[in-house]
């Protein structure tokens, strides 16, 4: 059942009342920085992207509440420093979705998608405080799956060779054949490096999330392993 604004607001301020309070009244609430609260802000992130992934909307519930008292958290320890609050977060916010949406709040006018992220990435590159470059802020601490997928869009974006569709499904082969004949640890080390690249482009060619495939099949293999286990210990 959808809620209306006063009620949003109200649960949003519920929930502001609440984050100050833990952090003047538990010890560890107090004790945290943004240094030591983000492994778990990052923690959150995958267990929503996990409960998003199933389809499971009770659980998407929960993960959404955790991921939001991470920004209230967190715009919280900007507040007591002054370097913001949580209503200078959502300004910010705001403010930049507008101006990267220019085809929605604007005259401009996209084709598709594609277009969009390529407005989206041309539109980041000139806005004051930014790392200039095509690969400017794109962080190098990135599980190694996204870290490829951002940097090969970050390429495409920027006009530069990137391999789609066909053309990577050829790479991926390519970089097999490489694997399989390659001699010596760093030279398998190095192909596999390219096999996996180019199955992260193969993946962005298919409009699939290469890390979110990967752990969902992991997940598989998981239970299908438990699976097997539960049956052999049944049997004695």
């Amino acid at each position: 059942m959808s809620s209306g604004a006063p009620e949003i607001t109200a649960a949003l301020a519920r929930l502001d009342e609440i984050t100050r309070r833990l952090r003047r009244e538990c010890p560890w609430d107090r004790e945290q920085d943004e240094r030591t609260i983000v492994p778990h802000t990052l923690e959150e992130a995958y267990e929503l992207a996990d409960a998003a992934e199933r389809g499971d909307d009770v659980r998407l519930l929960d993960e959404l509440g955790d991921v939001l008292f991470q920004v209230h958290f967190l715009a919280l320890l900007l507040e007591e420093r002054g370097a913001g609050d949580l209503g200078a977060v959502a300004r910010h916010a705001a403010e930049k979705l507008i101006r990267r949406h220019p085809h929605v709040f604007g005259e401009a006018e996209v084709a598709d998608a594609a277009e969009v992220l390529r407005n989206w990435d041309a539109i980041k590159s000139t806005e004051s405080g930014r790392e200039r470059g095509v690969f400017g802020e794109v962080p190098e601490n990135l599980p190694g799956l996204l870290y490829a997928r951002k940097v090969q869009r970050r390429a495409g974006s920027a006009g530069f060779g990137s391999v789609r569709g066909d053309g990577a499904l050829g790479s991926l082969q390519g970089a097999l054949a490489e694997l399989t004949a390659a001699q010596g640890r760093d030279e398998r080390f190095s192909a596999l490096g390219e096999l996996l690249f180019a199955a992260v482009a193969l993946a962005r060619g298919m409009a699939l999330d290469p890390e979110l495939a990967l752990r969902a099949s992991a997940q598989r293999f998981r239970a299908r392993v438990q699976a097997e286990a539960d049956r052999a210990a049944s049997s004695g």
